[in-house]
């Protein structure tokens, strides 16, 4: 496979990128994108996303899809525009009445009820989310203006042919219960549709005979494809749903965002603690580093400061929110590339069994700290 056209900076470091979904907090990492993508140490290999981590993998692959041919520097931009067009896209939706986007902010967010949209279609959607109706009863004609809306953003033909940028979607079958990844020619609209498809809010897509529902479900995001199905050792995580909160949700709406948070959060970890055990028996040589990858860990994590904002902000498009989540993210990463750019190719940048285990652990042995290049 062909590679991105290569930064002129003899310090630049390929990278894998994986996203969280989360709705519209999806905004922050745009953000952290936006920086990444001016910073020409860094170069993409591949990149993971579920539900709005999803969107953000598509646009960006999009935009460096109808740059190809031009420079990298070029491309970048066009990474850039692309995601900014997506999310001004989506401010544009919630601009409309509130009639017109009450499904909409359903569809984009977590439905928290609170956002009170008006109209019939609203009310049917918020019996579904109590469990009263189900969205086949809710939705019988599987209204999606979401994908409408996706479906005009990206041109997926154009993205199918393109190969220079790795792109995994993830959703979870429901026959099985087990995680599905899209690459290639299968990243469609229907496939980031399934990666964002709650269950109780919409039907489940169907893809090639087979039902899918929301891929946070199975992995949020899919750390494995990173891993096996790309060269470089450092994977970048951009997290935006918060491991630990100390507020006790007790409103229907703050329950029901805390289960989702542990639902997908459930599927990072247990990820996250079998990459914390390869390394360690590669640290105690009981297995050959030739068979298996020393994975380089990081992280940029907004689940802190997102963890503020509450359960409704996930499904609102208001302007001032959207950008101020977008400053944020691009906050974090510059904070990110000063502290830890210096770490990529040298050793991760974060303690996976501090962090996500809450479990002692034998303490990993010091690698040597030298720049990026």
């Amino acid at each position: 496979m062909s590679s991105l056209p290569r930064s002129s900076s003899a310090r630049a470091h390929r990278i894998n990128i994986g996203l969280q979904g989360g709705g519209s907090h999806g905004a922050f990492t745009w953000g952290v994108l936006d920086v990444l993508l001016q910073d020409t140490r860094i170069d993409i290999e591949g990149i993971s996303g579920t539900s709005a981590g999803a969107m953000n993998a598509v646009a960006l692959a999009h935009g460096f899809a109808k740059a190809q041919g031009k420079t990298a520097l070029q491309a970048r931009e066009a990474a850039r525009e692309s995601l900014a067009d997506f999310w001004n896209g989506i401010v544009s939706m919630g601009a409309l009445g509130q009639a017109q986007r009450a499904p909409f902010d359903l569809m984009f967010g977590l439905a928290g009820m609170d956002s009170s949209p008006t109209g019939p279609w609203a009310d049917a959607m918020a019996r579904a989310w109590s469990g009263s109706m189900s969205p086949y009863q809710a939705n019988p004609l599987d209204i999606n203006p979401l994908k409408d809306f996706v479906e005009r953003q990206i041109d997926f033909e154009r993205l199918a042919a393109f190969d220079e940028l790795k792109v995994f979607v993830l959703a979870t079958k429901v026959s099985t219960g087990m995680a599905e990844v899209f690459t290639g020619q299968r990243v469609t609209a229907s496939a980031v549709m399934a990666s964002a498809c709650l269950p109780m809010m919409f039907q489940a897509v169907e893809i090639e005979g087979e039902h899918y529902w929301d891929g946070g479900y199975s992995g949020n995001p899919a750390i494995h494809p990173l891993i096996y199905d790309c060269d470089s050792r450092d994977v970048l995580l951009v997290q935006i749903n918060p491991i630990h909160r100390a507020k006790l949700p007790t409103s229907a709406v703050e329950i029901m965002d805390r289960l989702n948070e542990i639902n997908f959060n459930a599927t990072l970890i247990a990820e996250l603690r079998a990459i914390d055990f390869v390394k360690r028996l590669l640290v105690m040589g009981k297995l050959d580093p030739t068979h298996y990858k020393d994975v380089l860990l990081h992280r940029i994590d907004g689940g802190a400061v997102l963890e503020q904002l509450g359960a409704a902000t996930k499904l609102s498009t208001d302007a001032p929110l959207i950008n101020a989540l977008h400053d944020l993210g691009q906050s974090h990463a510059r904070q990110w590339l000063a502290q830890s750019a210096c770490d990529l190719g040298v050793r991760s940048s974060i303690n996976i069994a501090q962090d996500y285990l809450d479990a002692p652990r034998l303490p990993v042995r010091p690698e040597r700290r030298s720049r990026v290049g």
